[in-house]
């Protein structure tokens, strides 16, 4: 006659201890998920921005030092084309350049932005149509929060990927109010064409 081997049954403590360990991990868990998600984000974008290599320098314009800042930077990169959006008028921005000892055969000058949304809406679909995928994002480290959504949210409804070049301007960052706001405006933007305000 055979004989069945019958497996050992767990425990009723055992199973309540191991329901409590999960009980008490999800307790940990939970409180800190909305945490997790960005988090996530900044440390993919930041590990990111060790592959992407940038076609283009693209200099936000509106003050002097961004300029020569991105002269030397040019300087150190002389393959790759400078566009400068809202900058310096033509004449100086081009003495600029060639006192660094850039070729103003690489320099771009875009003067139709008012303001930094418009920086970058008004020269996607250029970007876009010469191929360029990715650019080095020219601003100072007060302005680069802000500036860096807003690349994000215009150029990357493009593929358009955009790496971070600052320099120190000594000033405090922008409240981030101002990011907020014209990161809702880049949304607006892609929905409907406009961006409104200027600042």
């Amino acid at each position: 006659m055979a004989h069945h081997q019958t497996l050992p049954r767990s425990r009723p403590s055992t199973v309540r201890k191991q329901n409590r360990r999960r009980w008490r991990l999800w307790k940990f868990i939970l409180p800190i998920s909305p945490l997790l998600l960005p988090i996530a984000w900044i440390g993919y974008r930041e590990l990111e921005n060790n592959w992407i290599q940038p076609q283009a320098i693209f200099v936000l314009g509106g003050e002097e030092e961004r300029e020569l800042f991105a002269a030397k930077f040019a300087h150190q990169h002389p393959n790759l084309p400078v566009w400068i959006s809202g900058g310096a008028p033509q004449s100086y921005a081009k003495k600029v350049f060639k006192k660094a000892g850039v070729s103003t055969d690489n320099l771009h000058l875009d003067y139709r932005a008012i303001d930094t949304v418009t920086n970058f809406t008004t020269l996607v679909d250029r970007f876009e149509s010469r191929g360029i995928t990715s650019v080095y994002l020219v601003t100072s480290d007060d302005h680069m929060q802000r500036a860096r959504a807003i690349g994000e949210i215009v150029f990357g409804s493009r593929g358009i990927k955009v790496k971070p070049v600052t320099f120190t301007s000594g000033r405090p960052s922008e409240p981030i109010q101002k990011t907020v706001r014209d990161s809702f405006r880049s949304v607006i933007w892609l929905t409907t064409g406009f961006s409104g305000g200027k600042e």
